[in-house]
């Protein structure tokens, strides 16, 4: 089966699954006033990928079908080259305001396909055989997969993962000749809602004597005993006027709960192995996956320099204090682009003949974005100041006893008319003080980690040996010599 439709995506959401919003169990995902907007946008992206055929698809490599490029095993750098001209279609369709559409999962598969070398270590030879096939049903089905992989904070001073004795976090507790059981909780399943399968794999390292929790496998959404608790829904009634991103990309986060969960073991990529879990993430995945992340980042952050460009340009704010700030974004937007392009440029091969970009630039990205988008988002507020509420609704607008007051009263500067100056306005907010634009902010500042525990591991991805010789050649003063003269500095 070739790329799907959005049509077939929104067939493959019928199938019964246990999702909770509120105290009601949701017994059709697209049509629910909670979730139709982001289902049907959703439905757009998979009937995206074949009206930009050129920029998306590329033809599977064992079957010659047609698959989203997302789902390619890169093996040069112009493969880079291509998936990145999916992932951007993607990107650009919500304005890099959803983060997990189904093509972050895709890259991320199709990464740890690429290696099976890695997965194959200590012991787990069969999960990483059960891993190949299951990427290729994704690739060859055209799955939504969703994943969830961080345990459940329950005491902060024990850390951030589970120890022996912990009933809460997701676990082995038992295994039938078919199958494992699992039990236990997880979050955070974003895109849970709009999912066909639930993908479960390693994060943090796990510490010794955690071997129950050391697991990764993908189910079926309509596995039972697996259950979905979203958070509060911030979707808002679909009106492109009014609601012009909330409407729309309500993406959802989740809560899961493994009640007594049976596993097939062909779906099975880590079975209760610690050493496996705590290595198998270690050298390619963010290379691999960060591609994907970034372009959507990047993408996020130029459609908000253009959103304050437009702002101002509506009351022709040219005064040094907004150039500035626009200038800030700008430089954010541009510094993104930057690493991207650098990452892929510089691109390498990776044992077994799959490429991955840079990962330097992309680690450096990554650790700035969540100090980045907060000040966008107040850099949007300040320039919008009062006139992000002086912004009729779609009703008001087409009052006819109200219309021509609000043409004549809420014009903008030049030829700004006052339809272009509301939509502007209204289209800020929603982008930065929407109950949806809370969620994101919130979203971002911890997105791949918070940006202060990113910043704090940088040396784990840094190669310091330039660095040190720029150092040495002034610390690594030789002994002074006979005649009391004192020697140059060596360069390493």
């Amino acid at each position: 089966m070739p790329a799907r439709t959005g049509q077939q995506f929104l067939d493959g959401l019928k199938a019964s699954r246990e999702i909770y919003v509120g105290d009601e169990r949701v017994t059709d995902v697209a049509s629910h006033p909670e979730f139709s907007g982001a289902a049907e946008e959703l439905a757009a992206v998979f009937d995206l990928q074949h009206a930009e055929a050129a920029r998306c698809l590329v033809p599977d490599p064992e079957t010659g079908e047609l698959i989203n490029a997302s789902h390619l095993i890169p093996r040069s750098r112009e493969d880079l080259f291509k998936r990145h001209a999916a992932l951007e279609v993607c990107a650009e369709h919500s304005v890099g305001l959803m983060g997990r559409t189904p093509d972050y999962m895709n890259v991320t598969f199709a990464g740890f396909a690429a290696r099976p070398d890695e997965w194959a270590q200590k012991g787990n030879e069969a999960g990483a055989e059960n891993l190949v096939a299951f990427q290729k049903e994704l690739r060859r089905k055209d799955l939504s997969l969703t994943h969830t992989i961080i345990h459940p904070t329950v005491d902060k001073a024990q850390g951030d993962v589970p120890r022996a004795g912990n009933d809460v976090a997701l676990q082995k507790v038992g295994e039938t000749e078919h199958s494992i059981i699992v039990r236990g909780s997880r979050i955070l399943a974003t895109l849970a809602p709009f999912a066909d399968e639930m993908a479960v794999y390693p994060s943090y390292p796990l510490p010794e004597g955690a071997d129950a929790f050391a697991l990764a496998f993908s189910i079926p959404m309509t596995t039972p005993g697996m259950k979905i608790l979203c958070r509060d829904s911030y979707s808002a009634p679909k009106n492109a006027h009014d609601f012009p991103l909330s409407g729309r990309f309500d993406e959802q986060d989740a809560f899961v709960i493994f009640d007594d969960v049976e596993v097939p073991k062909e779906r099975v990529f880590i079975n209760a192995n610690l050493a496996a879990y705590n290595t198998v993430m270690r050298t390619s995945w963010s290379p691999n996956i960060m591609q994907q992340t970034m372009i959507r980042a990047q993408t996020k952050l130029e459609f908000a320099w253009g959103l304050a460009n437009r702002m101002l340009k509506c009351i022709n704010g040219k005064n040094p204090a907004a150039q500035e700030m626009l200038g800030e974004i700008w430089s954010f937007a541009e510094f993104a682009r930057s690493a991207i392009y650098a990452s892929e440029m510089q691109a390498k091969e990776y044992p077994g003949g799959v490429w991955f970009p840079d990962v330097r630039p992309l680690h450096a990205l990554r650790s700035s974005l969540p100090f980045w988008v907060p000040r966008v988002n107040e850099i949007i507020r300040l320039l919008g100041s009062h006139n992000v509420f002086a912004a009729p609704t779609e009703a008001q607008m087409r009052n006819p006893e109200l219309k021509h007051l609000i043409d004549r009263y809420l014009k903008g500067a030049g030829d700004v008319q006052a339809e272009e100056r509301v939509r502007v306005y209204r289209l800020a907010w929603d982008f930065v003080g929407s109950a949806l634009a809370s969620r994101n902010e919130q979203y971002e500042r911890f997105y791949l980690g918070s940006g202060a525990r990113n910043r704090q591991t940088h040396e784990m991805f840094s190669d310091p040996t330039r660095a040190n010789r720029l150092v040495d050649q002034f610390v690594n003063i030789q002994p002074q010599d006979a005649k009391g003269g004192s020697a140059c500095p060596q360069a390493a």
